[in-house]
């Protein structure tokens, strides 16, 4: 009742008068795609791209979205997972046109089965991994590990999930791999990992960088950033898929992750943007 009364109120006669915030919208939209049509700016068949996201890069991706629909007039349609899975996914048929991976062997594996478009696989980001815990004073370094002072670790299943096998990697070079096992939980993927720490059902894990430190992350807990010396380097590769080289959603997709504004989102939430891969 409160919004019909404000619309039908006694006129405003200012410049800009107040209309109801839907309103507004709606004329802010009519306007912006005027203006887009008038210069060219979307493309006369908008498309939809499904895109297959490891779940460390899924607030950044979300972050992403808005943007490149707004930019390209296509629609993004986002599905997470481990890197593992959704590879197995596609290599069963799941009709995915970009496949955005935590690593790169499975794009590459991809690529030398012919599951990827010529020229469609590329380095987007390079991730890192943490030693977390929402407690202030749990997390003061690698001597943290040794203390013991915990019941649960959690960390992503290495088998499926690069950042778990970060982990279990700095793990091994900091000799605590056989004497934590009874202590370590597995996530599913880095995703499952972070919740396991973040819902307290265990004390503290390893997790992607880009998990506590986003935008509008507020840096809670404690944590340790681990060296890049333990693990190997976590390369994350995109795939443009051979069934999708002819659409423009996808292609406009891949080509929008390698431009500026991508860049700069993607730094935001703590990856290292690489150079020359």
């Amino acid at each position: 009742m409160a919004a019909f009364a404000a619309f039908n109120g006694p006129p405003h006669h200012g410049a800009h008068p107040s209309l109801p915030s839907c309103l507004r919208r709606f004329l802010g939209a009519l306007g912006i795609l005027g203006g887009s049509l008038v210069g060219g700016v979307l493309p006369a068949h908008a498309g939809e791209v499904k895109v297959a996201v490891s779940s460390n890069f899924s607030a950044a991706i979300h972050a992403i979205q808005p943007d490149f629909e707004a930019a390209t007039g296509h629609h993004m349609r986002i599905s997470t997972g481990s890197t593992g899975k959704l590879y197995a996914q596609i290599r069963n048929g799941a009709p995915f046109g970009v496949f955005l991976a935590a690593d790169t062997r499975r794009p590459r594996k991809l690529e030398e089965a012919g599951e990827a478009a010529p020229g469609g696989r590329f380095t987007y980001a390079r991730g890192r991994i943490a030693l977390w815990s929402p407690d202030p004073r749990q997390v003061d370094g690698p001597g943290t590990l040794a203390k013991g002072d915990f019941r649960h670790l959690s960390i992503a299943n290495p088998e499926t999930a690069p950042y778990g096998l970060a982990a279990q990697q700095t793990l091994q070079a900091l000799g605590h791999w056989e004497d934590l096992k009874g202590a370590i939980v597995r996530g599913e993927n880095i995703g499952q990992a972070h919740q396991f720490v973040a819902s307290h059902n265990a004390e503290l894990g390893f997790v992607a960088l880009s998990q506590i430190s986003g935008p509008n992350r507020p840096g809670e807990g404690s944590r340790w950033l681990v060296p890049q010396s333990y693990y190997d380097p976590i390369r994350q590769q995109a795939v443009l898929l051979a069934d999708a080289a002819d659409e423009p959603a996808a292609r406009a997709l891949v080509d929008y992750l390698r431009g500026p504004e991508a860049a700069e989102v993607i730094e935001a939430f703590g990856y290292a943007i690489p150079k020359g891969d």
